[in-house]
């Protein structure tokens, strides 16, 4: 069975939307916004700095993603989950074109990212604009 309900699947598949992804270090939250790409109850981000580090010493992540309109929020998804770091170039550069493409920038942007998979443990969503569904 999935972890992630396809109604959810669907909605973070669709939309370059920007997600936040919350990290632990010391016992302390530390929230930043990132670019993603979800497939297969899998996430991909590719990133550098302090969220690195922290998920280097603490692979346990919260992902979240909402969609709003003026500030009134349309549907939102949370991802519970178990990052791994990818030290593969090759696969860094291609998770990284998937995820510029998703986005509209250019092959090349942020070559210096290191590729991060987030296995999905858990997930929740809510529809909050009843003409989605």
């Amino acid at each position: 069975m999935s972890t992630v309900p396809p109604e959810a699947e669907r909605l973070l598949e669709d939309e370059p939307l920007m997600a936040h992804l919350g990290t632990c270090i010391d016992g302390r939250p530390h929230v930043a916004p990132v670019w993603y790409r979800y497939a297969d109850e899998v996430v991909e981000i590719v990133t550098t700095g302090r969220k690195l580090a922290n998920i280097r010493q603490n692979p346990r992540v919260a992902l979240s993603v909402q969609n709003d309109e003026t500030g009134q929020a349309r549907w939102m998804v949370s991802l519970l989950g178990t990052a791994t770091v990818i030290e593969a170039e090759d696969e860094t550069a291609a998770a990284r074109r998937r995820i510029n493409e998703k986005y509209g920038a250019g092959p090349d942007a942020y070559a210096e990212n290191t590729l991060v998979r987030i296995d999905v443990g858990s997930a929740t969503y809510r529809m909050y604009d009843d003409t989605l569904e």
